[in-house]
């Protein structure tokens, strides 16, 4: 495993009506969804470290701090980056802010942990 801090990942997306908070059903406005937007910040982070992990190794989520803080209305543009800031042997710790063209909608931190994916699906299927 080759893990450092400073690996990052950038997504970039349009909002659509998939996106929405009406759709996900986490509101009824037509916006980006909170839990929308996390999905995104995680999907960053694993790809910023995927191409680094070992073969058969995978990691999963298990922490977020996110805050969500201007509405990103359908059609905006939102650039989510993710960076590596913290490797604490299977413990990693990324950083996270989404941004549009005019302000940071979003940020935080999460948390995921390096796992054997055979053995992580065989404890969870017992």
């Amino acid at each position: 495993m080759t893990l450092a801090p400073g690996l990052r990942s950038n997504l970039l997306i349009m909002v659509e009506a998939e996106d929405t908070a009406q759709k996900i059903g986490s509101g009824d406005v037509p916006v980006l969804a909170t839990p929308r937007l996390l999905a995104l910040a995680e999907s960053a982070t694993v790809q910023a470290v995927g191409p680094h992990l070992e073969p058969g190794q995978t990691s999963v989520g298990t922490r977020v701090e996110l805050e969500h803080l201007a509405a990103s209305p359908l059609g905006t543009h939102v650039e989510i980056s993710a960076e590596l800031t913290e490797v604490d042997g299977r413990r990693l710790v990324f950083a996270f802010v989404a941004r549009d063209k005019h302000a940071v909608v979003g940020r935080g931190t999460i948390e995921r942990v390096v796992v054997d994916r055979a053995k992580f699906l065989q404890r969870i299927t017992r």
